[in-house]
């Protein structure tokens, strides 16, 4: 159940209808917007009438029922209003949301080694990156494949980091690793395996870092939304939501079905940015350049896509990833398309 205030409203009205919704035994969560304010009620509110509640106060503009079992995470939440996940970087405060240009994360499935991490961080920045993505902790399928080279692997990224200003996204696979990774990464990734891995979800919700959560490989869009649900009632409200392909039927010719569709299903029922995986989504390097800039004209807030220096050679996801040189000229092509649909970054130059 929500409570929209009326434009203007007094903030020692909005303090005293909150305090009051409190001692019914409901969660009161104030929502601020850019024209009202939305009081969020978590609870059981089965039995409340909203004509009761309406009652309060003249400046209450009316009381609407969150019909759906996603209720933080609904778009009716916030009344109809973008999360704005705000991301503070070495190169300044990236913002993750559909009323900002694209956000590209770019960089290895692996950290294999320093010269490596770097070199492809600097190389993907200057194709216009924001962000390095590489996994310290790799989930794999067989036991006897490379599974990361763990904490020391996230110096490496800070390594990166400092060498070039690109913010850090990494995964997180354990709540034991939760603190150190959480040093390092300006955004902790959940991963499509531990998507309903329910302990950690309740953990990286009551941590203050950005959340990247990725679709499950057999998730339906409501079991992914109920997953972020768990983040969003831990405490921590700035979740990205991150389609990376599902399994279907057919996986003869690439390794998943990515999902575009899930874009604008996503963008009717929640006010959660969305980032789209085109290299786990196809599973081949070919294929990636056609549904990145798919995804940018599906209206996806962010990307991410692999960029190994050499992909032949790469320790995890080799075929999927692209070389420096490929992501330079897709770099390119998106921005084409981003600014058609005036989600690219405006390009300021210098005056001597």
């Amino acid at each position: 159940m929500i409570v929209v205030m009326r434009s203007g409203a007094p903030e020692i009205e909005i303090s005293r209808i909150t305090q009051e919704l409190s001692t019914w035994g409901l969660h009161a969560e104030r929502i601020v917007g850019k024209h009202k304010v939305v009081i969020g009620l978590v609870g059981d509110t089965a039995h409340y009438d909203p004509l009761q509640i309406q009652e309060f106060s003249p400046w209450i503009e009316q009381v609407l029922r969150v019909e759906k079992p996603f209720k933080r995470v609904s778009r009716e939440y916030r009344h109809g209003e973008a999360s704005d996940v705000a991301v503070p970087t070495p190169n300044g405060v990236v913002h993750f949301s559909e009323h900002h240009p694209v956000v590209l994360v770019a960089g290895p499935c692996s950290v294999e080694n320093e010269a490596m991490i770097v070199e492809t961080a600097k190389r993907v920045k200057a194709a216009g990156a924001h962000f390095l993505r590489g996994g310290a902790y790799k989930p794999r399928t067989s036991p006897y494949a490379f599974q990361g080279h763990g904490e020391s692997a996230l110096e490496l990224l800070a390594a990166a980091r400092q060498a070039t200003g690109l913010g850090i996204i990494t995964e997180v696979m354990d709540t034991a690793d939760l603190d150190k990774v959480a040093a390092v990464a300006d955004v902790v990734q959940v991963g499509a395996r531990n998507m309903q891995n329910f302990s950690l979800l309740k953990r990286v919700g009551l941590q203050s870092k950005p959340v990247l959560l990725k679709r499950g490989m057999s998730a339906t869009i409501e079991d992914w939304l109920m997953a972020a649900e768990y983040i969003l009632a831990g405490g921590n409200p700035n979740v990205i939501l991150c389609e990376r392909g599902i399994r279907t039927f057919d996986r003869q010719y690439a390794r998943n079905t990515l999902d575009l569709a899930a874009i604008p299903v996503l963008r009717s029922l929640t006010h959660l940015p969305i980032m789209v995986d085109p290299s786990h989504g196809t599973g081949r390097a070919e294929y990636v350049p056609a549904m990145a800039t798919a995804a940018i004209a599906a209206g996806a807030d962010s990307l991410m896509i692999e960029v190994h220096p050499n992909p032949a050679k790469a320790m995890s996801d080799g075929p999927q990833s692209l070389t420096p040189e490929q992501f330079d000229d897709l770099a390119q092509t998106m921005a084409v398309v981003g600014k058609a649909v005036g989600r690219w970054p405006q390009v300021t130059t210098a005056v001597a």
